[in-house]
């Protein structure tokens, strides 16, 4: 999939810019998410043959999150640099046959980072691989301005905003859809790649303190405010100016806070095999949900966002991998027919 739909003229505002220099009038309409970060190779360790082996699959927690919105039925588009090489072939493969637009996805010299991926139970631990990363070549002049602030919902974080390219490269996204774009924001901290918490920490401040929806899980809280509790991370963010704030717990569910009230969704119990990708398949239901409905207009209509959310999680918890084990609308309905 390319860009979204286009059709003929319509008066100036946010929805309706143009996607690029055109001899006559067009303009993008339907809504769509833009997704900036990183797009890379995971290698799954299994078995076979009593053999511990690594099963390649195409993954990065943005890239997860672009696949699990298009397969929940929304449009998205996803931002960023893949290597030149027969992974970046199968990662564009992937995305065409999601229904993901790569317009803003650029191929640079190099071979496509791989994130090896052990398991301690059904928790993933990574570590990467490539220097310098494929996904931290990606520069603010690659950056298609006008796809960004035409989106609906834009989506920044993850690792690639440890590398200073394609953090400069985020930024300028992040300013370009200030103008009505719905942005959104996950830290997706990875302990193995970090030297000292305290400049990822500041970078996760400063988008957070301008975002109208902070999404982290309890290992990122961890990880950046190693002795607060959960609740104190999720009012901190608030009162830095975040709009919402989701920080999910695994089984327990999620806690879920805006500038006037916090509450605890409850987890959706069931027999994980393999959690990679849950954080990204919420991050992604909830985007899908801005993309139809936009922002909650109260607490209700937030939790009800949360809760199904949390189900698209459980599927994916179910099934081994990332962007593959993202579910279906129809498969999501099929489980949970209300």
């Amino acid at each position: 999939m390319g860009l979204p739909s286009q059709v003929g003229c319509r008066s100036w505002d946010r929805r309706y810019r143009p996607v690029r220099p055109i001899a006559w009038c067009t303009w993008a309409v339907a809504p769509y998410a833009v997704v900036l970060g990183e797009a890379l190779i995971d290698l799954l360790e299994t078995t076979l043959d009593g053999q511990t082996v690594y099963r390649p699959a195409v993954g990065g927690a943005p890239l997860n999150v672009a696949v699990g919105i298009a397969r929940l039925g929304g449009r998205a588009e996803l931002l960023g640099s893949i290597g030149e090489d027969a992974f970046g072939r199968r990662i564009r493969a992937l995305l065409q046959a999601a229904g993901v637009g790569d317009a803003g996805l650029v191929t640079v010299a190099g071979p496509t980072t791989l994130a090896v991926t052990s398991f301690d139970g059904n928790k993933p631990d990574f570590h990467f691989y490539g220097q310098p990363p494929s996904y931290g070549l990606f520069r603010a002049a690659d950056l298609d301005e006008a796809l960004v602030a035409g989106a609906t919902v834009m989506y920044c974080g993850s690792i690639a905003l440890l590398c200073e390219s394609a953090r400069e490269a985020a930024r300028s996204a992040w300013v370009a859809g200030e103008d009505g774009v719905i942005r959104t924001f996950d830290p997706n901290v990875r302990q193995s790649l970090l030297s000292a918490v305290e400049p990822v920490l500041a970078v996760a401040e400063e988008f957070a303190a301008t975002a109208d929806l902070v999404k982290l899980s309890a290992d990122d809280a961890a990880a950046l405010y190693p002795v607060w509790s959960p609740e104190r991370v999720v009012n901190h963010l608030v009162g830095l100016g975040a709009r919402v704030v989701v920080l999910t717990l695994g089984p327990a569910g999620a806690i879920v806070a805006d500038a006037g009230r916090q509450g605890t969704v409850p987890g959706v119990p069931v027999r994980a095999v393999d959690t990679t990708g849950a954080g990204d398949a919420v991050m992604a239901a909830l985007l899908a949900g801005l993309l139809d409905q936009g922002m909650p207009t109260d607490w209700d209509g937030l939790e009800r966002r949360v809760r199904a959310a949390m189900r698209v999680a459980a599927l994916v918890c179910e099934r081994r991998g990332g962007a593959s084990a993202m579910p279906s609308l129809a498969e999501v309905r099929e489980r949970w027919p209300r």
